[in-house]
């Protein structure tokens, strides 16, 4: 009988290291994909003029943060 409560402590243990694993890994697959959204957005917007930028209601140093809203709403948590 100790043996059988032995054997379910570790699966209990197992499932919860692969659902931290799990939830691990999504995380890093999110941080990746808001990385991307965010490199793209930052380059678009680093690419225009300043008058372009004033067209979308944007100045130069709103580039950081319009690519890092971009980026978060693009890809939720």
């Amino acid at each position: 009988m100790t043996y059988a409560t032995d054997v379910a402590a570790r699966g209990d243990l197992t499932e919860r290291l692969l659902g931290t694993v799990a939830r691990i890994a999504t995380a890093a697959r999110t941080r990746h994909a808001r990385r991307r959204v965010y490199r793209a957005t930052f380059a678009e917007l680093a690419g225009l003029n300043n008058r372009e930028l004033a067209d979308v209601g944007l100045t130069r140093g709103d580039i950081k943060r319009g690519s890092r809203e971009a980026a978060w709403a693009a890809v939720p948590a």
